[in-house]
């Protein structure tokens, strides 16, 4: 086999060799882990690794191949956005032969197609020990030709991945209408919606929707800083300050906006929380959760202003998952409840969130 050569090299000067596979053109992004075993099609198409070279710590990579680009309800039903957002990818062994039964073609394909490089043979254990002693950082691809380190912090990243304009899905005699900001909306979140008989009206980012006509707010995920949307926080500021305020969810990011808009403060973990094991306690009746998690950023709940309370709190670190208001129906979670990849174990939080929409509009 002809192995064409590639290398990482980080901002620190750390130089990784290996073998370069996917599209064959160099990248630069902020380099971060996730230590998930399985669900490679659906965190590279996660709009929340926008900007990020992601390195899997699962050494087999590409073994069942990608699945086919079909849609229900208009949306691609095994990938969280229409294109891969990740910058590239590294990983330690790439399985060149695949096998699945819902396989249409191999990750290798894929990844050309949608020009993604990436790189396998590379010590993941090794170059994850570094980005977590470090912290994440900068790095780039490098294939052929050098590029410049390009940091993504530096960029509103939300703005690369939202809509342009209002998208709607569902019945638009639906009794529940929920306006959803797509700050990086992954797929099943709007699914979610739609499988519980809810109109959804799929807003951009920084879109005024004051006088659209919703029964509840709901904020998704998304890339980057939550500081630098200040047209969202400010939107969502004002939809809580409402006499009769409609109900609000937010999840990943959308749990740092509400946390924003309320008044709070954010800051960025040293390597972040990307994987499908990490265990969150609900602090109301102690019931710890295994969660799915992609988020760089996290909420400081000390800086909430009266009225608000932290709801879930992470069993690894003590970090904010969640936030809740104690007298009006403003709730938000840390972590993906609708998981893909990942485990289900907190989807009744869509079904709890309907519930508080049918008491408000008793």
């Amino acid at each position: 086999m002809d192995r064409k050569k590639a290398k990482l090299i980080l901002e620190d000067g750390s130089v990784f060799h290996g073998y370069g596979f996917g599209a064959k053109n160099g990248v630069s992004g902020e380099v971060v882990f996730n230590t998930s075993m399985v669900g490679y099609p659906e965190s590279m198409t996660d709009p929340s690794y926008a900007g990020q070279i992601l390195v899997f710590t699962y050494p087999l990579i590409g073994n069942y191949g990608v699945p086919p680009e079909q849609k229900e309800h208009g949306l691609l039903k095994f990938f969280e956005s229409d294109d891969i957002h990740t910058k590239g990818i590294i990983i330690s062994d790439y399985s060149f032969e695949y096998s699945h039964f819902n396989a249409a073609s191999s990750l290798d394909g894929w990844m050309d197609s949608k020009g993604v490089p990436g790189i396998y043979g590379i010590d993941t254990r090794e170059l994850t020990k570094k980005l977590r002693e470090k912290g994440t950082m900068v790095g780039k691809i490098i294939m052929d030709k050098d590029v410049p380190f390009e940091d993504p912090s530096t960029v509103n990243l939300v703005e690369t991945v939202s809509i342009d304009k209002p998208v709607y899905y569902g019945d638009p005699k639906s009794k529940i209408r929920v306006l959803v900001i797509d700050c990086g909306v992954k797929y099943n979140i709007l699914k979610s919606f739609i499988k519980r008989g809810c109109y959804v009206i799929r807003a951009p980012w920084n879109h005024d929707f004051s006088d659209m006509d919703y029964d509840a707010l709901f904020i998704s995920n998304g890339p980057g800083d939550p500081e630098i949307c200040v047209e969202t926080i400010r939107h969502i500021k004002k939809a809580m300050e409402e006499k009769n305020p409609r109900p609000v969810m937010g999840i990943c990011l959308g749990n740092q906006l509400l946390g924003l808009a309320a008044g709070g403060k954010t800051h960025k973990l040293k390597y972040g929380h990307r994987s499908q094991n990490q265990p969150c306690i609900d602090l109301e009746t102690g019931r710890c959760y295994i969660t799915s998690q992609n988020h760089g950023y996290v909420l400081d709940t000390k800086t909430l202003p009266a009225g608000w309370a932290p709801w879930f709190v992470n069993a690894n670190d003590d970090t904010n998952e969640g936030i809740k208001h104690k007298d009006l129906p403003f709730f938000s979670v840390q972590f993906h409840p609708e998981a893909s990849p990942g485990p289900v174990d907190t989807d009744f939080l869509f079904d709890q969130f309907i519930d508080v929409i049918r008491r408000w509009k008793k």
